[in-house]
């Protein structure tokens, strides 16, 4: 999947069920790994601004998925390492 501007928690949940489909997890799988239950996952799902970051970012590691925060207008691209290895900053 491509970034996405994600910026208000009305976009989150067809999100993350499309990075949960994409990563090939069903809401039950996913929901045994998060240590939640499948209604409770399918309420997430549907309700997404009622999760705590920690939840969130839990969810998101296990779909293999990264939040970027930065100011708007900034590129998005990663950055890459330099000959030194530090980051491109």
């Amino acid at each position: 999947m491509s970034p996405y501007t994600v910026r208000t928690a009305e976009q989150l949940p067809a999100l993350l069920k499309a990075f949960r489909k994409q990563a090939g997890l069903t809401q039950g799988q996913l929901a045994t790994r998060l240590g939640m239950t499948q209604q409770t996952l399918s309420a997430l799902e549907r309700n997404a601004n009622r999760v705590s970051a920690d939840r969130l970012l839990q969810l998101l590691g296990i779909l293999g998925v990264d939040m970027v925060l930065q100011p708007r207008g900034i590129d998005a691209s990663p950055r890459r390492p330099t000959p030194t290895g530090e980051a491109g900053w």
